[in-house]
């Protein structure tokens, strides 16, 4: 089971302004092939079906953590999506619906983002195109599914380097920058794992592709917290056995700060989720919300 926490994995900083076509763009990183909704469904559903969950524990902690984190990478991209996307941002009351208020977004690469869902993410590339259950590789192997895994994670870091090429905006640039660090703890658990599966080194291939971080400022910050040696487990007393592949007699990958793997207890601190301001024009929440607020407010003060 899974318990639901009110704050993103990372901080993200209010845009600048309001940047629809960045947007887009991070939609790749959500429902492209590499996105985070391909790393969450391919070890969900393989979490889900391992095969002797107790007798490979520590690989089955692993995988189990790392799903769990993937469930907040998927929050936190979509956040950062809505943000950019909370435009052309008008929270005047009574908008003038004849006189085309939304006129411009007409010219947004993914016009659907605000015609169909109100600036809000949806499980799409950047493109629109769905993302889709044969992004899904679980083939119950578990050699096989940790190299898909391995596979995935590069893939990952490729897309996100893109896509941070793409932006300017800061909101954008720090998803990609708190993702560049965690996809390569991911990356690197699942070479260990494959490593003491079949004794082949792989974790020599990383990074890959060949960039260090510290070409990133946006990584900086996490970098020197730490992060890119940590592997949280998201549980209060589970997966503890994922000590026995990310383990404190391994290290952090070349390039990166020096210092020993560490399996985390629980989960990262992270930072606030961001309020997002209505657009009454566009009906979200409400053309005229001041009746909907007041329940709200009637219904909050009776909770408390």
């Amino acid at each position: 089971m899974f318990m639901k926490l009110d704050r993103l994995q990372a901080e993200l900083p209010q845009p600048k302004k309001p940047d629809p076509n960045a947007a887009a763009a991070l939609q790749e990183l959500l429902g492209g092939k590499y996105g985070e909704m391909s790393t969450l469904g391919n070890y969900m559903f393989q979490s889900f079906n391992f095969r002797n969950k107790s007798k490979l524990r520590p690989f089955y902690s692993l995988v189990s953590s790392i799903f769990a984190e993937e469930l907040g990478h998927v929050e936190l991209v979509s956040t950062g999506i809505a943000m950019l996307n909370n435009g052309p941002g008008d929270d005047t009351e009574e908008v003038d619906v004849s006189k085309a208020p939304f006129h411009d977004m007409q010219d947004i690469r993914l016009a659907g983002s605000f015609l169909s869902n109100g600036g809000g993410a949806t499980p799409v590339n950047s493109n629109a195109q769905s993302w889709n259950v044969d992004m899904v590789t679980t083939t119950g192997n578990i050699i096989i599914d940790l190299l898909h895994n391995f596979h995935l994670e590069c893939g990952a870091r490729l897309h996100k380097l893109r896509v941070y090429e793409t932006l300017t905006d800061p909101t954008g640039r720090e998803v990609c920058g708190y993702l560049l660090v965690r996809g390569s703890v991911h990356a690197h658990a699942y070479a260990l794992a494959l490593k003491k599966l079949t004794g082949v080194e792989i974790e020599k291939m990383l990074p890959t592709p060949n960039i260090v971080l510290d070409k990133i400022p946006e990584c900086q910050k996490y970098l020197q917290e730490g992060s890119h040696r940590r592997l949280y487990r998201f549980s209060p007393d589970d997966y503890k056995e994922a000590a026995g592949v990310w383990s404190n007699d391994e290290v952090a990958l070349p390039g990166d700060p020096p210092g020993n793997l560490e399996v985390v207890d629980g989960l990262p601190e992270g930072g606030k989720i961001p309020e997002l301001d209505g657009n009454y024009g566009a009906f979200a929440p409400n053309y005229a919300p001041q009746e909907i607020f007041e329940i709200a407010s009637k219904l909050y003060k009776k909770s408390r």
